[in-house]
C-alpha cells in the first residue's frame, strides 16, 4: 500500500517529500513487513491446522525473532470447507517457535491475527514440551503439566502482537466472537465456550492464576491465553510493529500522515493498523488521512473525532475479487485523488 500511495501522491505533486514506512498489525504480512526491512528469512517445517507438514518463515533480527501465527495456524492455509474448530489446531505456532529459539532468538514476537483455531492454544503449549490430559485432545482439557517445557522459554522475552482484546470465553470470548469465521455453527459455539472454560480450569490449576479474563486471551482462539501461560506481555500488534519501525520518529516534522486498511469499520477502532497509526499521529500533532476498501459510517464518525478523514479507495462499485487483484492501481489512483485536494487547497 505504502509505494502505491507514494506514486499516487508523486503523479499529481512530483516534488513531494514522502518517506515510506509499510506497517502491520501482527496479522498475515507482518513477517514478511520485517524482512522487507532487512532481517534474515528462516523457514521451518511445522503442521498447518489440520496437522499437514508445511514449510513456514520466520524473520530473525540479531537475538529477535519474528513469528506470524498466520504461517502456520492460519486461515489462509484452510480452504472454506476445511474450517473446522474443533479440529484445528495451533501445534504448528508452536513449532516455529521453537525453530526461533534453535535459531538463537532471545526475543521473540509473535503476530497471532488471522487465525484458524479454538484451542486455546493447547497445541501450541504441547509443542513446547506442555503435556495435558487428555494427552491428544484439544478441547475440554482435564490437567496441564507444565514441568517440561523448554527451558529456553524462561531466558526468553516473548512479546504478543494481537489486534483484539478479548476475553477467552464468555460473550465477548474467542468462540462467540471469532467462532463463526473459523466454521462453528450456532450449535458450536456454546460447545466450544465450555469447552475452553473447562481448560482454562485445567490451566488456572498448573499456573496458580487464572488468565481466561485477560485482555487479549480470547485473541486467536485463545492462542493469546497460552502464550500468557508463557509469560508473554500482549500489546495491539500494531504499536509492537510501530515501536520496532521507528513510527514516532517518522511522523517527527510531517505535515501529513496517510495510512489506511482493507476494511474501516469498528474493529478497526480496537488496535487495528489505522487506530494505532492515528494515536501517534495526534502526539506528534499530525492529521491524519486513512484509506479504506470500504469505509463503515459509525467508524468513520468515530475517527473524524480523533482527527482522522477516512477516504474510501474505490471510485465505483466493484466485485471483492477484481478489487483484490487491482488493489495496487486502485490505492495509487485514490492517492493521486487526494493528492489533487491537497494542491487545490
Amino acid at each position: 500500500m505504502a509505494s502505491a500511495i507514494a506514486r499516487g501522491i508523486r503523479r499529481v505533486i512530483s516534488a513531494a517529500e514522502i518517506v515510506e514506512l509499510p506497517l502491520a498489525d501482527g496479522g498475515d504480512g507482518t513477517v514478511e513487513l520485517f524482512l522487507e526491512g532487512g532481517a534474515q528469512p528462516r523457514t521451518a517445517t511445522v503442521h498447518d491446522p489440520l496437522g499437514r507438514p508445511i514449510e513456514a518463515r520466520f524473520a530473525l533480527d540479531g537475538e529477535r525473532a519474528i513469528v506470524e501465527l498466520a504461517g502456520a495456524s492460519g486461515l489462509v492455509l484452510l480452504a472454506d470447507a476445511e474450517r473446522d474448530p474443533w479440529r484445528a489446531d495451533s501445534r504448528g505456532t508452536g513449532e516455529l517457535i521453537r525453530a526461533a529459539l534453535d535459531a538463537g532468538a532471545r526475543e521473540i514476537v509473535v503476530g497471532i491475527g488471522g487465525s484458524a483455531v479454538n484451542d486455546a492454544g493447547i497445541g501450541l503449549l504441547r509443542a513446547l514440551g506442555a503435556r495435558t490430559d487428555p494427552p491428544d485432545a484439544l478441547h475440554g482439557i482435564r490437567a496441564v503439566d507444565l514441568s517440561e517445557l523448554d527451558p529456553r522459554l524462561r531466558s526468553t522475552t516473548l512479546k504478543i502482537a494481537s489486534d483484539v482484546d478479548n476475553p477467552l470465553c464468555g460473550p465477548e470470548g474467542a468462540s462467540a466472537v471469532f467462532g463463526p469465521q473459523k466454521g462453528a455453527g450456532p450449535g458450536d459455539v456454546p460447545k466450544l465456550d465450555a469447552a475452553l472454560s473447562q481448560t482454562a480450569d485445567a490451566l488456572a490449576r498448573a499456573l496458580g492464576r487464572d488468565l481466561r479474563g485477560e485482555p487479549g486471551a480470547g485473541a486467536a482462539g485463545g492462542t493469546g491465553f497460552a502464550l500468557l501461560a508463557l509469560g508473554g506481555t500482549i500489546r495491539p500488534g500494531i504499536e509492537i510493529v510501530a515501536e520496532l519501525r521507528g513510527l514516532a520518529a517518522t511522523l517527527a516534522g510531517a505535515s501529513l500522515c496517510i495510512t489506511g486498511e482493507g476494511a474501516i469499520d469498528l474493529q478497526t477502532l480496537h488496535g487495528k493498523t489505522v487506530d494505532g497509526v492515528a494515536r501517534y499521529a495526534a502526539r506528534a500533532g499530525v492529521p491524519v488521512v486513512a484509506f479504506g476498501g470500504s469505509v463503515d459510517a459509525s467508524a468513520e464518525e468515530a475517527l473524524a473525532r480523533r482527527g482522522v478523514v477516512c477516504i474510501p479507495i474505490l471510485a465505483r462499485p466493484v466485485a471483492l475479487a477484481e478489487a483484490m487483484r487491482d488493489a495496487p492501481a486502485l490505492i495509487e489512483a485514490a492517492a493521486a485523488r487526494l493528492a489533487r485536494a491537497l494542491a487545490l487547497a
